[in-house]
């Protein structure tokens, strides 16, 4: 997080220290160097073994998949657990929205570690293992929902219809202002912005509901739409008929849809963590300390490059092939987007874990008085932060290392198994060797951030 000179004390006597990288080369058992050139090795290994053992599709997340057991389906599905979610949603907005509008504008306010660290960080965890969480909980969704009924109408159908060219591109749009907000607007750390950022986000998504129906959310919501696209790699998903399914994170994420701007929110995700990263680092502070005047243009265009790089070199890397008949070349990067999904998680493991265990503890302690008077209203404010993961800077180190290699064998893996359905036999390994390197050269480069730089 970027912290203004006047809450710098503020900021580290609150604990939310801005070191979610903690954990740096000096770290590692091993010499960084060695460590990317592993992790390329592994990466080219992965794609060998593929190309003689994976010669056909694996992946059907439309068929395949074991039923659930029959009591866990009644429950998932019944109305009485999607309404207590929804409950559980809308009242800790609005517990939050309190802390908000009448909290101290001081950073021992909750709101801060409930947006940046559970809302951002927290969804990808909690969505990785438990499914599209954010749509269950949306409070926007609730409004919607509430709105409709009283007014008599369908959420599902709005007064327009929603053109299918729109795609994920609001939710791309959404994601980047978020991060703006977060990375480069030099304020973030102050209630007044982050207030007009969540009534602006509440607007805009309300008004789409009215507009074009509940579709809208799954189109443009920022937070539904990163929490949905992480939830794939859940090992409980969907089949096409509905059925929940017990499968492989990889068998679930076959079942990614491909729609017109998925490229861009997996651009912005992907490309705005290896920013944090960068922006940090030696060499960049100190451009940025050489500037006369304001760096917030600086970032902001620094931000747009790092999104552009990710987003131009995907789509490049995955047109340079041959194409079967009836697969228009222009469309593979959307179809082959939902490998990068495990590279975004991973390098959120990475770069945020031992920052959303601690500062997310602490926000915890801080719900229990958002007014600051000393209150304990949920119970929580008497518990200690654990610091285990900063006092073993060793195993967070090796934790990043494979976060970022794992996640990076795995969007290999779904590269592959998609190439073996879309691609024309003679091409169907030599018209993988652009997307490897590509993924080779974010390995070097992520790592590089988050350890050399």
């Amino acid at each position: 997080m970027d912290v203004t000179a006047g809450r710098a004390v503020e900021w580290v006597s609150s604990g939310m220290v801005s070191a979610h990288g903690i954990g740096g080369a000096k770290d590692l058992p091993i010499p960084a160097v060695y460590a990317v050139a592993g992790a390329s090795a592994a990466l080219a290994i992965s794609f060998v073994v593929l190309a003689v053992a994976w010669r056909t599709p694996r992946f059907d997340a439309a068929t395949k998949g074991r039923p659930v057991p029959r009591w866990f389906y009644d429950i998932v599905d019944s109305s009485g657990f999607a309404t207590t979610l929804r409950v559980v949603g809308l009242v800790f907005f609005g517990y939050v929205a309190w802390a908000a509008v009448a909290g101290p504008d001081l950073l021992l306010n909750p709101v801060f570690g409930v947006v940046y660290v559970w809302l951002w960080v927290g969804i990808v965890f909690a969505s990785a293992f438990l499914g599209p969480v954010y749509r269950a909980l949306s409070p926007v969704r609730t409004l919607h929902l509430g709105l409709s009924r009283l007014l008599g109408g369908d959420p599902r159908q709005g007064v327009l219809t929603l053109p299918r060219w729109v795609g994920y591109w609001p939710a791309a749009l959404g994601l980047f202002a978020f991060v703006w907000l977060e990375l480069v607007y030099p304020e973030s750390t102050y209630l007044a912005p982050v207030r007009l950022w969540f009534v602006v986000y509440v607007a805009v998504t309300l008004l789409g509901g009215v507009l074009f129906g509940s579709r809208w959310f799954a189109a443009a919501d920022p937070f539904e739409v990163y929490s949905t696209l992480v939830g794939y790699l859940c090992t409980v998903g969907r089949r096409a008929d509905r059925q929940l399914v017990i499968r492989s994170p990889l068998g679930s994420l076959d079942g990614v849809p491909v729609r017109p701007g998925l490229v861009g929110v997996v651009a912005v995700l992907f490309g705005s963590t290896a920013f944090d990263s960068f922006k940090d680092s030696t060499v960049w502070v100190q451009f940025v300390q050489s500037l006369q005047g304001s760096t917030t243009l600086v970032n902001f265009a620094a931000l747009v490059v790092f999104c552009a790089v990710v987003g131009v070199s995907f789509a490049a890397a995955t047109m340079a092939t041959g194409v079967a008949s009836g697969t228009s070349r222009r469309g593979l990067p959307n179809r082959f987007a939902h490998s990068v999904i495990p590279i975004v998680v991973g390098y959120i493991v990475a770069h945020y874990l031992s920052y959303f265990v601690e500062v997310g503890q602490q926000t915890l302690v801080q719900l229990s008085d958002p007014m600051g008077t000393g209150a304990n209203l949920l119970g929580t404010a008497n518990l200690q932060v654990n610091y285990w993961i900063s006092a073993h800077p060793t195993f967070l180190a090796v934790t990043k290392v494979l976060a970022v290699v794992t996640g990076h064998v795995l969007g290999v893996i779904a590269a592959h198994d998609r190439a073996m359905k879309l691609l024309p036999r003679r091409h169907q390994l030599t018209g993988q060797l652009p997307l490897l390197v590509v993924m080779v050269f974010y390995t070097i480069t992520g790592l590089y951030l988050l350890f050399g730089a």
